[in-house]
């Protein structure tokens, strides 16, 4: 049984706030849940990266995050110079002070469902970011065919 405090979230992700980070990344994110507004342990995205586009090479002190690739195929690239291709269907979880860069090596966009636990300012990044929109693609990716 849940009390008042935890209740039951259920999202749109055509009603999700839409940001890139900063004005000259080459992704962007459709914020799923908000640790800050949600009150969750974590925060979850979808991560589209354009064809090309790449993380800049980041760690995180005390958060596990995982990649599930929804669409599109890339790569890890980790500080000890080890490379984890990925592709759709692949889950990638990256343990806390693992310095890495995740970059977009297809024709495609690179489409993932991030999630991060705990948030340590990941969700206040993407809520201060410039706010962006979804294309066709995208929505066809993170909405579905029917785009509702």
């Amino acid at each position: 049984m849940t009390s008042a405090k935890e209740a039951l979230l259920l999202r749109r992700a055509g009603d999700c706030r839409v940001s890139r980070i900063s004005p000259g990344d080459t992704n962007k994110f459709v914020m799923l849940v908000d640790p800050l507004s949600d009150r969750t342990p974590f925060v979850s995205a979808v991560e589209i990266f354009e064809v090309g586009g790449k993380t800049p090479p980041h760690f995180h002190a005390t958060a596990h995050e995982m990649f599930y690739v929804l669409s599109g195929s890339g790569r890890c690239r980790c500080e000890d110079g080890s490379l984890h291709e990925i592709t759709q269907g692949d889950a990638l979880v990256l343990p806390p002070g693992l310095e890495h860069v995740i970059e977009n090596t297809g024709t495609e966009r690179l489409y993932c469902l991030t999630v991060m636990v705990p948030n340590e300012g990941f969700a206040e990044m993407i809520r201060n970011g410039q706010p962006m929109t979804l294309d066709q693609a995208d929505r066809a990716v993170v909405i579905g065919a029917s785009g509702s």
